[in-house]
């Protein structure tokens, strides 16, 4: 049988379209060597040697005629890695601002799907003499815990390399479209209820079937529900065109944590809490200060890999709920006790099964109507949410590139239609590092938004 595309991980293939590009990936910033210049040539050729670990990496997507399947992973017999690593150089004098404005439009460019969904940025010409690595995944691939494992592969724990052994790979012959079909029928009959819902009729276990639906239905009215109480927000709501830009702020984990010992919660509600104090401080600087009361709504994925059992630990095992961020709210304490309050009605049920509901919904439709649903998700997604905010733990201790050491780990996380910002969020040794995609018309002033997170975050630490 093939590697064919779970129901979620293939929506977000079906998601994307001409100004939605749906991968994720890193802005990884490292200092110079100590023991000379960096070779690019080299850390290309240490990504070939690293790819067995990634076995992904050297596969492709292949439709199935008439769309009797969700599409599947083939290898690429004319694998090319010089495609997939490239080269670039930021002009003199290579400030961060350059360095942001190339990462915006490097992800403005949506992968090729005749080859393996990923490429490699790697950019030369840092003011201090330093390089970075930019990273693109397609989500369809990886969802964020499971691309911070990827990127760490390709990295090492000392300024030595680790060694790593001698790799044998030759691509499997490419099924043609007939076996591809075959496959996928061969699939159906094994199983009646694909065949039920692939063709829409009424034949076997029908009861099983309408409990699905209904099931899956209650959860619909819930999110419906959710979306009627959801007050769109101007600045953060916008028609999205295909160009980006790209915004970073490094802020402290021990401040994270001193916080959250001070006024009780997880680090992950301060990180909410945060993002609160920031948008409230950014829409204030745009004439729209928010009236007390008011509130965004974020949508905040949870990782549920570890709960996971026989899944392929390369693809999507996620979960989302919604949170209304209090960015009416003046006094950050009062913040972050709110914050902490919805996490924990999240935590006991909350409203979180419509948004499951949804995703249980679109996974049993035929792979057309599946296409369908995700793309309208996507494109009405700003009547379920205002803003996207991801938060990924990544390595607690340095890693190194051919002995140059990582100072930052920035993430990229996708925009989806009718959203201006998305924000992630990611730890890396001793830091947390917030990174912000925002559409480049919308939010033209995002890296005003990310001087407000590190803001909101020193106004936490010094509130009593």
């Amino acid at each position: 049988m093939p590697d064919r595309l779970s129901a979620l991980d293939a929506s977000f293939l079906f998601a994307e379209h001409r100004t939605a590009a749906m991968h994720v990936g890193a802005v990884m910033t490292f200092a110079p060597p100590a023991d000379g210049p960096f070779d690019p040539d080299a850390f290309t050729a240490l990504i070939g040697e690293r790819l067995p670990l990634v076995p992904g990496y050297r596969r492709k997507l292949r439709e199935v005629p008439g769309g009797l399947g969700l599409p599947v992973w083939v290898d690429d017999p004319c694998f090319d890695l010089a495609y997939h690593v490239r080269r670039s150089a930021l002009p003199a004098p290579g400030t961060p601002a350059q360095l942001r404005e190339l990462v915006g439009r490097l992800l403005a460019r949506r992968l090729d799907r005749s080859r393996p969904l990923w490429e490699v940025y790697l950019v030369e010409g840092l003011a201090d003499g330093g390089f970075a690595v930019v990273t693109k995944t397609h989500h369809a691939m990886v969802d964020g815990l499971a691309s911070m494992d990827i990127g760490t592969a390709l990295l090492d724990p000392t300024p030595q390399p680790r060694p790593t052994e001698p790799d044998d790979w030759r691509p499997a012959p490419e099924p043609s479209g007939l076996e591809l079909a075959a496959s996928a029928a061969g699939e159906a009959l094994l199983r009646p209820r694909m065949v039920l819902d692939r063709a829409g009729r009424a034949a076997v276990d029908v009861r099983e079937t309408v409990d699905r639906v209904s099931r899956a239905m209650q959860g619909v009215v819930s999110a419906g529900r959710t979306a009627v109480t959801t007050r769109p927000v101007p600045s953060l709501t916008a028609t999205t065109g295909e160009q980006r830009r790209y915004g970073m702020e490094r802020t402290s984990l021990p401040e994270h944590r001193a916080v959250r010992r001070r006024h009780g919660g997880t680090v992950n509600d301060v990180v909410l809490a945060v993002v609160a104090g920031g948008l409230r401080t950014w829409l204030t600087g745009r004439s729209e200060p928010p009236a007390p009361g008011t509130v965004v709504r974020a949508l905040v994925p949870v990782s549920v890999r570890a709960r996971t059992r026989g899944g392929n630990p390369t693809g999507n095992s996620i979960s989302a709920c919604l949170i209304d961020l209090p960015v009416g709210e003046p006094d950050p304490v009062a913040r972050l006790a709110a914050v902490r309050a919805r996490m924990q009605e999240q935590k006991r049920g909350g409203h979180a099964v419509g948004a499951s509901a949804l995703v249980g919904l679109v996974g049993f439709a035929p792979p057309l109507v599946h296409s369908l649903g995700a793309r309208l998700a996507s494109q009405f997604s700003s009547r379920f949410y205002n803003v996207l905010v991801t938060n990924v733990p990544g390595p607690p201790r340095p890693l190194y590139a051919l002995g140059a050491r990582m100072r930052d780990l920035y993430p990229v996380v996708p925009l989806a239609g009718g959203q201006a910002v998305a924000i992630g969020v990611t730890t890396y040794d001793g830091a947390v590092h917030y990174g912000l995609t925002a559409d480049r018309d919308a939010a033209p002033d995002v890296d005003d938004l990310a001087t407000a997170l590190g803001d909101a975050l020193r106004e936490l630490v010094a509130a009593e």
